[in-house]
């Protein structure tokens, strides 16, 4: 498989994901002025604070929690996306390890 193969074609993403008890360590599939693609491993307990960002997709492929979407809480769990508007805000609580791959475009 070629250098450029390999940037494009993941067969074990969940592996990506790094666990850190100082928070979240995304790991970028890929990372330009004009997309981004990151997988994101959240241990048991860790959240993410709630923040504004840019439109962006979360896709989960393990674990649970809540996510938060401006004033709604929704369920983690496998299989779940969600996609949240441009300016509203974001947060997240894992209730055990949680890997998600997350997506945005440009600002």
């Amino acid at each position: 498989m070629s250098d450029a193969t390999t940037q494009i074609y993941f067969t074990d993403t969940k592996a990506k994901a790094v666990f850190s008890s100082e928070g979240p360590k995304p790991q970028f599939l890929i990372d330009t002025s004009q997309f981004k693609a990151l997988v994101v491993g959240l241990e048991a307990g860790g959240q993410i604070p709630a923040h504004p960002g840019e439109a962006a997709m979360y896709h989960f492929l393990q674990g649970a929690g809540l996510m938060t979407v401006g004033d709604e809480a929704f369920e983690i769990k496998p299989g779940v996306t969600i996609v949240v508007p441009s300016g509203v805000k974001r947060g997240m609580n894992a209730k055990t390890r949680v890997v998600f791959l997350g997506s945005k475009g440009e600002k």
